[in-house]
């Protein structure tokens, strides 16, 4: 008698979801306000005007766009708005932060779009180990979504997860 290897894993109710998959395709770029800067310290508004009137805006088409200083000066406000206000006709978002902000506002608007009736009921897993530029907080808001809706929550793989969560 043969013993048939089975594969429990394929073959179990659990529902895993990648954030991988969920991750909004597109190139992402970061503006660093610093360029701006005069004597790595000031901010002048003519010379960001000329420099709003000369650069080539067209390089960020289609692209999702973090817009911050990496130098520890005090900008005025003004200073964001405007670049944002340049770029913003040609990419697909702006915002001001951090990449990690971005990720992490790109990932909320893919979430708050989806449809959480389908996880009714259901075992799901968080996938876990993925690619390190989803950030932690993406897997706080499909908690979120999920609690009250799901059965039971886990993280990792189907192999070896942590629960998180359990309906009573």
């Amino acid at each position: 008698m043969k013993n048939n290897i089975v594969n429990r894993v394929s073959n179990s109710p659990l529902i895993t979801i990648n954030l991988e998959e969920l991750r909004l395709k597109g190139q992402r770029e970061f503006f660093d306000l610093n360029i701006l800067l005069e004597n790595e310290l000031i901010v002048r508004e003519k010379k960001i005007r000329d420099f709003i009137r000369d650069y080539n805006w067209n390089k960020f088409s289609n692209k999702f766009v973090a817009i911050n200083c990496t130098s520890e000066v005090i900008l005025p406000s003004w200073t964001k708005l405007l670049i944002i206000s340049s770029i913003n006709p040609y990419a697909k978002k702006v915002i001001i932060g951090s990449m990690e902000n971005l990720e992490t506002i790109l990932f909320k608007e893919v979430i708050d779009k989806m449809d959480f009736k389908i996880y009714k009921d259901k075992a799901i897993i968080l996938k876990g180990c993925s690619d390190p530029k989803i950030p932690d907080s993406a897997y706080g808001f499909l908690i979120e979504k999920l609690q009250g809706i799901a059965k039971k929550i886990s993280y990792g793989e189907a192999c070896s997860s942590v629960p998180l969560w359990k309906s009573n």
